[in-house]
């Protein structure tokens, strides 16, 4: 990977970073986000001792590490939380981002057993799909911060592209070209997804599961649309938040 490939990749992961906090997913300075840069190298979001939060995460935040977390960090420390994205990475090759953030929403889901329905339809098609699949949830609610933990949780998430973390958060993951923005779009689904379940139990749960004549009405309407639209328009409220990335003003 070339210089210019990894630097605009270190972009995209502070700019993930910055959403993923913007629209509430994830609070303060916790949370991380990473993309492969190699089999066993990484760039993930790291912290400096100027820490201010993953809203204000800059690229130079963002480090390149091998799946031990060595690598030039200068100031900066990897994520306690790294064997959550090394060991996915170690398990399937096919995970070439990993998000890692704490929605309320999916918190609440996990602690009261809030079943994750496929309730609702055109409002969000990835989000129902993500419920006929059926979410994992690891019931752990601990700091990932061992590579035999990182196993546990890699186990519990099988081939799932989601899993929420009992107690503790949701783990979302992306392939591709654009892999770090399909993981995050997937955190925003996960999160639209018990949002609704949360409401919905508390209003009496009473909705039954989406007939199949609706079903067969609801088509995969492809990743540029599902992911990179939803991107976009995040990237586009940060600009309007004057919170973008300093010479995207």
């Amino acid at each position: 990977m070339s210089p210019q490939q990894v630097g605009a990749r270190r972009r995209t992961v502070a700019e993930a970073c910055r959403v993923l906090a913007n629209a509430g997913l994830a609070e303060d300075i916790l949370g991380h986000v990473s993309v492969r840069t190699g089999a066993d190298r990484l760039l993930v979001r790291c912290r400096s001792p100027r820490e201010e939060g993953l809203l204000f995460t800059s690229p130079d935040d963002v480090r390149e590490v091998d799946l031990d977390g060595a690598g030039d960090l200068d100031d900066w420390t990897a994520p306690n939380e790294l064997p959550i994205h090394a060991e996915l990475m170690r398990a399937r090759p096919d995970v070439d981002a990993v998000v890692h953030c704490h929605p309320p929403s999916a918190l609440v889901a996990g602690l009261e057993d809030v079943p994750l329905r496929p309730v609702f339809g055109a409002y969000n098609i990835p989000a129902l799909r993500m419920a006929l699949d059926g979410v994992p949830v690891w019931p752990r609610s601990v700091l990932v911060r061992s590579r035999d933990l990182g196993e546990q949780m890699v186990e519990a998430m099988g081939a799932a592209q989601v899993l929420v973390l009992r107690g503790h958060g949701v783990t979302t993951v992306g392939a591709g070209e654009h892999a770090v923005e399909q993981a995050v779009v997937r955190a925003l689904n996960l999160d639209a997804l018990a949002r609704v379940s949360v409401a919905l139990q508390a209003a009496g749960g009473r909705a039954p599961d989406l007939p199949p004549e609706d079903l067969a009405e609801l088509p995969d309407l492809g990743s540029g649309f599902n992911d990179l639209f939803v991107w976009r328009h995040h990237l586009a409220r940060l600009r309007h938040a004057g919170l973008q990335l300093a010479d995207d003003a």
